[in-house]
Order: C-alpha cells, then structure tokens, then sequence
C-alpha cells in the first residue's frame, strides 16, 4: 500500500499491519518529537489513527499548534500521576494558566514545600524514562462512571451525567484513568522538557512555549493575574459552577436564569467599584483599557462611563486610531507589510501634546483619520473639556508607558481586560482563555461583519502574535484587572458558533481545529432562552442586542 508522508515528501510503501505510530518509527530516527498526525488533514492518534491507500499522512511537532497541545495534555497527565504516587489519596487540580506555564493545586489545601516539590519531578522524570505506555480506550458510560468513582473524581462523574454519546475515551497510564478533550502521546518518552515551580499555595508546571522558542520559558511571576483568577474561583463558588457538570445541571433543572443574573450583578458591582477607586483620586484624569481582541473592550469602556458618571464625573472617549501616522510613514514588519500594531505606527508627540491640552482644559483639534486615503483629516469641532472630566482611552497599547509618556503617572489609570474563564470542564481540563475569545470573535466577526469562521481564522494567529507581543508583558502594570468571562457565555456561545464552524469543509486547513472546538463545545450544554441576559451584559457585545450598539 502506497501513502503520500508530507514531512518527507515522498511517496512510501506501507505494510497494512503497519500503525501510524510504526510509520513515524520507521521514517524518522528522532520520532519522539512527532507528538500527533493528520490523515488527510484529519487530526488522529498516533497509535490509533487509521489510514488507507494513498491518504497523505503528516506527522506533528512540538512547534505545530496540534502538536504543542498533545506535548501539554500528555504532560499533564504525567504530572497527575507523579502527584498521585507521591501523594496517595490527594487529588491534583489544574486550575489555569499563569507564570507562562499551569497554576495546579493538591486538593485539601495540601500544601507542598521544596522536599516534596522535588520528590514529585523525580517521580515525574522516572515514569518518562520508563517509556510507559498511555493507552487509550472507549468505555461504556457506565463503566468509565465506575472507574472515576472509584478514583474519587466526583467532577467527571457529573460531566458523564450530561455526556451526548454511548461511549468516552479514557486514558490509562500505569492504572491511573482520565479523559481529556484532545489527544495524548503513546508513551511518556515523547516529553523531554518540563519543570515544576512552587507558587503559594499551588504548583506551576512549566513547559516549552513558542515565545520562548519552545525551550522552558524564564520564570516570571503575575501577582496581579493570580489575583483576578482567585477573584474568579471565588465567584464560581458564589454561583455553585466550579466545573462544566455543575453549569450543565442548572440548565438541565432550569435554575440558570438566577445565575445569570448574579454573575451579570458581579460583573456591575466590580465595575462599580473600579470606577469608585478611579473618581476617588482627584488626580486621575486619564483612564488607559487595554486588553486582547474580544476580551469585550467596548461594552466595558462604556459601563464604566456610566459608573463614572454616577460618581459625578464627566467622562470623553479618545481613539488611539485617530493618531495614526500617515500610512506612508508606517513602520514595516519582518515581511516587509505595514505593521499597524507596533507602537510606532502612532503619533505619539501629538497624542501626548494633545491630551496634555485636553487634561489643562485647553482648546484641541482633533484628527480623524481616513483609512480610505491612509492620512489625518481635521473635520470635526474643536473640544474643550472642563476639570470634572475624565478621559477614556481604549487601545492595544494603553498599558504600556510610553503610549503616554509625557503624562505624569498620578494622572494616569490604566485597567487590564480579559477573558479570564471562572470554571474548567473538570479537575484536570482548564479551559484555556483564548478558546474562548476565538469563539467569541467567531460569532462577533458573523454577527456584525458578516464573516464566516474561516475569515477570522485565518486572522487569528498574527491576533495572537500581536497579543503577546504588545499586551501580554504589560499586563502586570495594571491599576486593575477586570474579567469579562461570564460562567455561562460558552453554553450560549455554542448554538452561535457550532453552525459556523460546522461549515469549514474538510479540505480546509482548519478542518483540524473544526473538530477541536466542536468536540470543545459539545460539553456544554445549550441556553436556548436568553431573557435573562441583559441589553447590558458584555455577551451581547458579541451575539447582537447590546443597547450601546
């Protein structure tokens, strides 16, 4: 049988007994860098994959998207284990992302010190120099029920409840069951690469990254973030939703309506107390937003006018897109392209010069700029704001101090925005916060723009890029930090978003990532009636309806 292998772009003979998992063997010497495979640009197991006369078969690194989420997950469950053997009876819960690796914790306030942190990467470098195997199975519902009640995993126990099939694949290393919702490596060999890191009162699990060049990141701390993401843990206790199977059984016994409109109450009251703290300091003139695309920057911008202005502070919105150098006078990216993201693309002498004059209640031109013709345009009146006005700039790069450089640091106020998920599918399957805003763009870029999912996917890596290049490394350097993540959004989401991507054809290049976010989205279920959410609420930013549209 002949298979076209894309790596080596060659024309091979295979023997029909022959697995995906020999072929890599067979075809390359350095095999365990191939975590994952596409058949026919169809994402598949190593181990379990199939394929057949003339398929073109691709086998995955570390430094494809795929392929670096296999690296995590297989990790993962090593680190699970290691816990488990050193630990006995304490459950490990992966909670979220954070220092550039996994924020985790032993169940039962377990705390751990430098001895026992060793221990668990001593046990974790002797399972991957056993080379064990990760076996993978389908289970019965009702056997896969047995196994993790047995294990004490209550939170997959509940997930099962509310589960849309007759079977769930299970994974076994060295009698240790889980589920995670993606594929695993065949064995343990396949990581090379990790460390452990105490973070009070948890455990980062770091791995390679693509910003550090898929080698261990340096160690960073994000205070801040830790912060907000405990804030978050905090509010999924207040509305009952720690996991997916929680959620999935207010919707099932029709009690979501009052946890909407709790977590939509959280939302207003820290808002509320975030522009308290702003009208407080008398100094504050000028308030810098920031944040990822979809994190849901507009509709927060415009409540906190509204709390502002409660506070009896006037308030005047400034677009960084208006200061724009002309297009001419754009820096260019690596690829020779106009870079509109760098910080240089704007004119920061007359940004400064101009909103110092707005903040001393001089007179101001302001430009506007013509994308159309690439150049600043002066057609609107002249502004002066008086003294009880606070001035409201939303932008990529309002975190970073140069933006504003020529603004003293007493004047100044800047919030972090993101989407920062308060529940996870279950003790060990977080939900990473970029699945989300990627599906909330889905359904913004169809509901407003009339794009289709493969339009915004295909702009969504250089979104990234752009992300933690000009965002990420600031965030720290927030005032304060706002989750726009509402629990529910996602079983919202879904009846938005799983026609969209249903419609990328199999021969796409993002056919692979259908399947992911349809297997992602197939654990929630649905809202159907969305009375409860208000005209208000970030959500319509995206799904249509909002009031400040």
């Amino acid at each position: 049988m002949k298979v076209e292998l894309i790596n080596e772009h060659k024309i091979a003979d295979v023997n029909e007994n022959e697995s995906l998992f020999d072929l890599l063997k067979k075809y390359k010497d350095d095999y365990t860098g191939y975590l994952g495979v596409k058949v026919n640009n169809r994402l598949q197991e190593l181990v379990n994959g199939k394929f057949k006369e003339n398929d073109k078969i691709e086998f995955l690194s570390i430094e494809d998207n795929d392929g670096h989420r296999i690296y995590v997950r297989t990790l993962t469950m090593i680190y699970i284990k290691a816990c488990k053997d050193v630990f006995p009876g304490i459950g490990v819960e992966i909670k979220h992302s954070l220092n550039k690796g996994l924020y985790t914790e032993l169940e039962h306030e377990h705390l751990v010190n430098k001895m026992q942190l060793k221990n668990i990467k001593k046990r974790m470098q002797e399972i991957i120099d056993e080379k064990k195997p990760i076996s993978t199975m389908f289970l019965s519902l009702n056997k896969a029920e047995k196994i993790f009640t047995e294990q004490g995993m209550n939170d997959k126990v509940q997930l099962l409840k509310y589960w849309n099939g007759d079977t769930i694949r299970v994974y076994e290393l060295d009698g240790y069951y889980d589920t995670f919702y993606g594929y695993l490596a065949p064995n343990t060999e396949f990581i090379d690469k990790f460390d452990l890191r105490l973070f009070y009162p948890g455990i980062i699990l770091n791995y390679p990254t693509q910003e550090s060049n898929f080698e261990l990141p340096e160690n960073i701390e994000q205070k801040k973030l830790y912060k907000v993401f405990k804030e978050a843990e905090d509010w999924g206790k207040i509305m009952d939703v720690a996991y997916v199977g929680a959620l999935n059984r207010k919707i099932a016994n029709n009690t979501i309506d009052d946890m909407i409109r709790v977590n939509e109450a959280l939302h207003e009251k820290k808002i509320a107390y975030i522009a308290d703290e702003i009208a407080s300091d008398k100094n504050i003139k000028v308030v810098l937003i920031a944040g990822p695309s979809s994190s849901g920057k507009t509709t927060f911008a415009q409540r906190l006018s509204i709390q502002l202005r409660v506070n009896g502070k006037k308030t005047f919105a400034l677009s960084l897109d208006d200061y724009f150098v002309d297009r001419h006078l754009t820096p260019r990216d690596e690829n020779g392209e106009y870079d509109f993201e760098t910080i240089d693309a704007l004119d920061l002498d007359l940004f400064n010069e101009q909103l110092l004059s707005l903040m001393t209640c001089e007179t101001v031109n302001i430009p506007v700029y013509n994308f159309k013709t690439g150049q600043r345009e002066y057609t609107r009146e002249p502004v002066t704001l008086t003294n009880d006005y606070i001035i409201i700039i939303e932008g990529i790069h309002g975190l970073n101090d140069h933006l504003t450089e020529q603004i003293p640091q007493i004047n100044k106020f800047k919030i972090y925005i993101s989407a920062l998920t308060q529940l996870n599918i279950d003790n060990h399957n977080r939900i990473p916060t970029s699945d989300l805003r990627l599906l909330r763009r889905i359904v913004r870029d169809n509901t407003h723009r009339g794009n289709n999912a493969i339009k915004t996917m295909e702009l969504w890596d250089s979104v990234v890029r752009g992300t933690e290049k000009y965002i990420f490394p600031y965030q720290e350097n927030a005032d304060a930090i706002f989750n726009s993540a509402l629990v529910y959004e996602l079983c919202v989401l879904r009846k938005y978003a799983e026609p969209l991507i249903e419609g990328i054809e199999y021969d796409s290049k993002f056919y692979p990532e259908r399947q992911r976010l349809l297997k992602f989205l197939s654990y929630f279920k649905p809202i159907e009636d969305e009375s409860a959410i208000t005209n208000t609420s970030i959500l319509r930013e995206f799904t249509g309806g909002s009031c400040f549209e």
